[in-house]
């Protein structure tokens, strides 16, 4: 069986984890401070705070910022629950918008959304295509859009709109008029969760790129408070002879990145240029250009003039098919030991939301890309041999419902 995206797992990593529980020092330490610093020389944010998952840097930004009951936080329908549930937690209202046929959220869609309890947009880098920043960013700071604002944290008064989040779990190393996803917005967050580009294991990422008055340092050191209790020292600091006194000083989460996961994605962000992205392109290349000879295969945007994806994923749509039909096609598929998947089941038609009222009818471009969405395998260890199998069994599953 070819699998899905298994985590690329060599022996540099096993020695870079090795080396981490050799030196005694296995929760956040040296190595993820220094994972933060190369983080941020990379995508070019001013700060970068890892955490154990992209969900928890979703969250406790939308925390940081007074998101709280009677708000409205702005979400595609077309993501991962993770998106809309933090917007939950926080006791706000998500409110879900359309995408266009790139898979990303529409803008007119989320202009069409904003009210004067909107507080942020989460836009969402489908596959690791990033959305148009140019156009979001611009809308949020429209007059007539920033007087609809109104301000109640202390973080809300000093950005005095509404805040761009980008949900960027899939789109490290994508590219947006020349300026690298994590430097596009306010505040993107990245996700390094085993089946993601770069990995470790599990865990994610805050980039901070506030506009004046913000000092990103400073919210860097007051979210690492935050995020570990509300302590302000952490592990290491403590460690310092003499040091060991510490006070509470909020009631914080405990959401920290260790030293072992970072560990792992220093290896991976050493090789993330030269090795990763490119063998991914490569992969997805092969895709398109097979799939391109065949009139039902409709080809996912991932590299154009303005932008290029992380690769994460090959979103194929077959057209002119339903649901049900996919489906089918999914388990002949499978039957043929290739491991595809979908991406995603929207949001609005899980039973929590469904529940809430959500109705998939009300997000028509989201439904049809999702019911004729199949998800290929894209991983730095297939070989073109198994990339071959792939398109074989795709392309006899698919001819068996459809005809070119």
């Amino acid at each position: 069986m070819i699998p899905f995206s298994p985590p690329h797992i060599d022996k540099k990593v096993i020695d870079a984890v090795i080396e981490v529980l050799e030196s005694g020092w296995i929760t956040t330490g040296p190595k993820t401070k220094l994972f933060e610093k190369k983080l941020s020389e990379y995508t070019g944010a001013q700060s970068t705070l890892c955490l154990n998952s992209a969900t928890a840097g979703l969250e406790i930004i939308l925390r940081w910022f007074g998101v709280k009951e009677g708000d409205e936080v702005i979400v595609p329908s077309y993501t991962y629950a993770a998106t809309a549930n933090v917007v939950i937690h926080c006791g706000a209202t998500p409110v879900f918008v359309d995408t266009d046929d790139d898979f990303n959220c529409s803008v007119e869609a989320i202009e069409r959304a904003i009210t004067n309890k909107t507080k942020v947009i989460m836009p969402v880098d489908f596959a690791g295509y990033p959305c148009d920043y140019d156009a979001i960013n611009s809308l949020v700071q429209r007059s007539d859009i920033a007087k609809m604002f109104s301000p109640d944290s202390l973080p809300q008064k000093m950005l005095g709109r509404v805040l761009i989040l980008a949900d960027a779990a899939h789109s490290i190393g994508a590219i947006y008029k020349g300026k690298k996803a994590g430097s596009l917005t306010d505040i993107s967050v990245f996700s390094f969760h085993a089946v993601k580009n770069l990995t470790t294991a599990e865990g994610g990422a805050v980039a901070l790129n506030l506009p004046a008055p913000f000092d990103n340092e400073e919210v860097y050191k007051s979210l690492c408070i935050t995020t570990l209790h509300g302590q302000n020292k952490d592990a290491l600091a403590k460690m310092q002879k003499g040091n060991w006194r510490y006070d509470i000083i909020e009631a914080g989460y405990k959401c920290n990145l260790t030293d072992i996961m970072a560990a792992i994605g220093l290896v991976e962000l050493e090789r993330y240029e030269t090795e990763t992205l490119p063998k991914r392109k490569m992969v997805m290349d092969l895709y398109a250009k097979k799939l391109l000879q065949y009139d039902w295969a409709q080809i996912p945007e991932y590299n154009t003039e303005s932008r290029t994806g992380s690769f994460h994923l090959f979103p194929l749509r077959i057209k002119n098919i339903t649901e049900d039909t996919r489906d089918k096609i999914i388990h002949e598929i499978f039957e043929k030991d290739v491991s595809v998947n979908v991406h995603f089941i929207p949001v609005p038609m899980m039973s929590f939301y469904k529940n809430r009222g959500y109705n998939i009818a009300n997000y028509p471009t989201t439904y049809d890309n999702y019911s004729r969405e199949i998800s290929l395998p894209v991983f730095v260890d297939l070989t073109e041999e198994q990339i071959n199998t792939v398109l074989n069994a795709v392309i006899t599953s698919v001819e068996m419902f459809v005809r070119s």
